[in-house]
């Protein structure tokens, strides 16, 4: 989706301006291979990409347009504007359409689904239990790290979510980060992506406006401020504020000397409230990120951080085993939970 637009939009940089239309549906396709000889290729074949094909003839220049059953999979994360139920041709049935608008604030599905949208969560009362032990000793200044192993689609990011909720209730200072499988290779994406949503960057904003934005938000803390702008700057793709001293570091001392910092700011907020800090999908974690974590596993103990992390079964944690680290595997639900 994301992509759908960022193609609509780049279009108009372009000098020549030429103009696109995408459609977009979900549903089971059948890829094959068709040609022969050298003419070979594969291709999805169906209904599918036959909708697909339909809609895209349906969209205006520059914009997206999509079924109603790939707009229920976003809802929530995108605004889109209903265009009604509209025939296609070769298919029996009218569908509802809808057309991209942009993306809201939400950064996760569940984000933007309120409370009464969930069905109850059933089957997880033990789980439940031991997290909030858990996060009754951090508050008593005992941190607590929880890793939440499981299949794709098991309710790992639910759970973050019923903890997000609990602990709020306790006044908790919430940060979540989420690793992306398209950026395994960005270093510190989690973090530039979560900073991003805290300095409320607009798109539209300047690059004056974004460093006035980071000044501001960071004149709040008292942790080290002589090279923090600066290193911060750099991590956000920003140029280095005209009032910040040059760094003339190696890469090597500034990315340590930006993870001290990043550490520092946690360590802070846990000195004014508890700290419930979450980590999704740590198997698409980069390097830079795990190095992060093995730093944050270190202040942890004696502080009031409460880090909840989640994984698929084959990430295999490269800090080893500690006092103040569990590690919870989630298991499919019972006939009895399931309806």
């Amino acid at each position: 989706m994301r992509a759908g637009l960022g193609i609509g939009g780049a279009i108009h940089e372009l000098p020549l301006q030429p103009q696109v239309r995408i459609g977009i549906h979900t549903g089971p396709v059948v890829v094959g291979e068709i040609g022969g000889g050298n003419k070979r290729e594969q291709l999805a074949l169906g209904e599918t990409p036959n909708i697909a094909a339909r809609l895209q003839g349906l969209a205006e220049p520059d914009t997206v347009v999509l079924s109603a059953s790939t707009q229920w999979l976003i809802a929530g994360v995108f605004d889109c504007q209903d265009l009604g139920t509209q025939p296609l041709k070769g298919i029996a049935i009218p569908l509802a359409l809808y057309r991209v608008l942009g993306e809201t604030t939400a950064s996760h599905r569940l984000d933007a689904v309120p409370p009464t949208g969930l069905t109850p969560l059933v089957g997880r009362e033990e789980e439940l239990a031991l997290l909030h032990r858990r996060w009754a000793q951090t508050t008593d200044y005992e941190g607590q790290m929880v890793l939440l192993r499981g299949e794709p689609g098991i309710g790992k990011s639910r759970l973050v979510r019923e903890m997000h909720e609990w602990v709020e209730q306790d006044g908790a200072f919430c940060v979540e980060f989420r690793c992306s499988s398209y950026h395994q290779n960005s270093a510190l994406y989690p973090i530039i992506e979560y900073l991003q949503r805290l300095l409320l960057w607009q798109k539209d904003d300047t690059t004056e406006t974004k460093l006035a934005k980071l000044h501001t938000t960071l004149a709040r803390y008292h942790f080290p401020q002589a090279d923090t702008i600066a290193l911060f700057s750099a991590l956000l793709s920003l140029p280095p504020p005209l009032d910040a001293l040059p760094l003339n570091l190696s890469p090597q001392r500034q990315k340590q000397k930006t993870l001290d910092a990043l550490i520092a700011w946690l360590v802070e907020e846990a000195e004014q409230a508890p700290v419930y800090c979450a980590w999704e999908d740590l198997h698409w974690a980069d390097p830079s990120t795990l190095e992060l974590l093995g730093l944050l596993i270190n202040q942890t103990p004696t502080n009031q951080l409460f880090v909840l992390l989640t994984s698929r079964p084959e990430f295999i944690p490269p800090w080893g085993q500690h006092g103040h680290v569990s590690q919870l595997t989630l298991s499919r639900l019972g006939r009895r939970q399931v309806p």
